[in-house]
């Protein structure tokens, strides 16, 4: 099962922001990617079990970066 979670950079607040259509719940910024990445795969597991939705074995978002 896959997961498309969406990464872009906010030039007016610098940061990074993570958000997905396919995790409701799923808002999260951070000044480094690669600490929002690893945000990312915490938050996704936890929030698809509070959202009732299946957790797969192995998680491996797709992440789109837009510059």
């Amino acid at each position: 099962m896959e997961y498309e979670i969406s990464i872009l950079w906010d030039p007016e607040a610098q940061v990074w922001i993570a958000y997905s259509s396919d995790v409701s719940g799923l808002a999260l910024e951070s000044y480094n990617i690669e600490v929002l990445i690893e945000r990312v795969k915490l938050a996704v597991p936890e929030l698809l079990s509070l959202n009732k939705k299946p957790i797969p074995r192995s998680l491996t978002p797709i992440i789109k970066c837009d510059l």
